[in-house]
């Protein structure tokens, strides 16, 4: 059993930030933790990654999609590749969040359940990419948004069906496209609801039996109001969207925070890549919609909502797969304190994915999935991109 020690000159632990500190590993799980920072006297083998190095959990991207290819049009792309190019291409995308630091991935759906078929491989060989929490193909409306992933479904009994299936193949999460979305533009708009509060109610309700958690897709504000109102674990995107514009509604917001339903904010650009407008919409337009959006994200977080980040990773250009990392930035020009904005990447994602104490800290017991950072996050958000090491199952891959 692979043995080692990793010593670093602060170590931020999944929920606060300390000093020199020492990390035993000991297969694929941390074995003990030296806050300290004593070498060991054992002979064990030492990775000191110096004093200016800061030990971290890796990181949790609660929203990706490895089928998309993070290219200027990646649904038709997707439509044209065979599911041996996809899967050889979502290999690649799991491979590229790796290095990045992002050792967990909740993949919020994909084409015919190929992120499964990932999920084995990364079992027996975990240096390949992060732990994938796959969905499968989300359930959508018959032509609904995305339902070129294969999930369409309507009825109360086709709906409980689809959640069975779901979970009898192995998904670890159900997402539902409670809302419209602005990649499929032959559907509703995103504003427009899919599913009414009965449908999402029957949803959460079977999923909820099989112990599943519910992520909904959910631009508008009606959508929100029912995901919330039917028991949903996390709002995904969460844009407060109306016919008139982005409106957020004081009430909806408080009934989010009393209920601690997660919202996971769609945040993490890659620099140097502009974001294009959806055709329907000018640049002028689309950037006093971002600006409205962040308004409210903001305001979630100073209310004391759950806040995680999902990039929606494969997305756009400005979305690869390994853009997370840029999040803390984003989070900390909303207010938010890098501290913060590290838990919400890990320790607090971990409780919303259901891996809480296995994933998102360091602490004995935990995965040995760890990431080494040159500087102080607390100081420097941008110290989460100068990647030292990450190590993933006890295994270093960078």
């Amino acid at each position: 059993m692979n043995s080692f020690a990793v010593h670093a000159g602060s170590m931020f632990d999944g929920f606060s930030l300390s000093g020199p500190a020492t990390v035993h590993v000991s297969g694929d799980r941390i074995l003990r933790v030296d806050r300290t920072g004593a070498l060991p006297a054992d002979g064990t083998e030492v990775i000191d990654l110096g004093p200016s190095a800061c030990l971290l959990p890796g990181l949790i991207d609660t929203h990706v999609h490895l089928a998309f290819d993070a290219g200027p049009d990646p649904v038709t792309s997707l439509a044209s590749t065979s599911d041996s190019d996809l899967l050889a291409h979502m290999r690649a995308a799991a491979r590229s969040a790796l290095l990045a630091g992002i050792t967990t991935v909740r993949d919020l759906g994909d084409r015919g359940y190929l992120s499964l078929a990932l999920v084995e491989e990364m079992a027996q060989h975990p240096e390949l990419g992060p732990e994938i929490l796959p969905a499968g193909p989300p359930l959508t409306t018959p032509g609904g948004h995305c339902h070129f992933l294969g999930g369409e479904v309507e009825g109360v009994e086709s709906l409980r069906a689809a959640v069975r299936e779901h979970h009898t193949r192995g998904c670890a999460v159900i997402k539902i496209m409670a809302s419209g979305g602005h990649m499929t533009p032959d559907s509703v708009p995103p504003h427009a609801s899919q599913y009414g509060l009965e449908d999402l109610r029957v949803v959460v309700d079977e999923a909820h039996r099989l112990g599943l958690p519910v992520a909904a897709h959910a631009h508008g504000v009606q959508a929100i109001r029912d995901a919330v109102e039917a028991g949903v674990d996390s709002l995904e995107h969460v844009s407060f969207l109306t016919g008139d514009g982005i409106t957020p509604d004081p009430d909806l917001v408080d009934a989010i925070v009393r209920k601690g339903t997660f919202v996971s904010l769609t945040l993490g650009l890659a620099p140097g890549k502009a974001v294009r407008p959806p055709k329907a919409m000018a640049a002028h337009v689309m950037a006093a919609h971002v600006n409205a959006v962040l308004d409210a994200y903001s305001n979630l977080h100073k209310q004391g909502a759950n806040v995680v980040i999902g990039s929606d990773a494969g997305t756009a250009p400005w979305k690869p797969h390994d853009v997370l990392p840029h999040g803390v930035a984003d989070l900390a020009r909303l207010g938010v304190a890098p501290l913060d904005a590290l838990i919400s990447m890990t320790s607090l994602a971990a409780r919303l994915c259901r891996v809480e104490g296995r994933k998102g800290r360091i602490t004995a017991g935990a995965d040995a999935d760890l990431l080494v950072v040159n500087g102080n996050p607390m100081y420097d958000p941008a110290a989460v991109l100068d990647v030292q090491a990450v190590f993933r199952a006890g295994i270093r891959v960078r």
